[in-house]
């Protein structure tokens, strides 16, 4: 399940990035888009390779990834301003994972 939450948060980073590269003229908008596109299709990735090791790791990176490109994804489209205070939320449990998965291999 994980592996395909992460194909799938691959393809809607692309979507997203897209869109901001060609659909939108505010730059600010633009700018949360690509930012967004950029972490979600990293840590999708990410997750995908640590599907079999660190599963744990794997679906933290997934929700963190999820809360700070949604975030912003939303903000770019004309949702309100205040959301700028939950990415770091995301920002944070990206962190986690990244730090749960560097011990995970520590433990190997």
């Amino acid at each position: 399940m994980i592996a395909i939450l992460a194909c799938l948060s691959a393809a809607l980073a692309i979507g997203a990035g897209a869109f901001g590269a060609h659909g939108v003229a505010d730059a600010k908008a633009a700018d949360w888009l690509r930012t967004g596109g950029l972490y979600q299709l990293v840590h999708a990735v990410a997750a995908i390779a640590l599907t079999g090791v660190a599963r744990g790791a794997a679906a933290l990176l997934l929700a963190g990834a999820a809360i700070f490109a949604l975030s912003l994804y939303i903000m770019a489209l004309g949702g309100p301003r205040w959301l700028g205070a939950v990415t770091p939320v995301g920002g944070t449990l990206m962190i986690a994972g990244w730090l749960w998965a560097a011990w995970t291999f520590g433990q190997r």
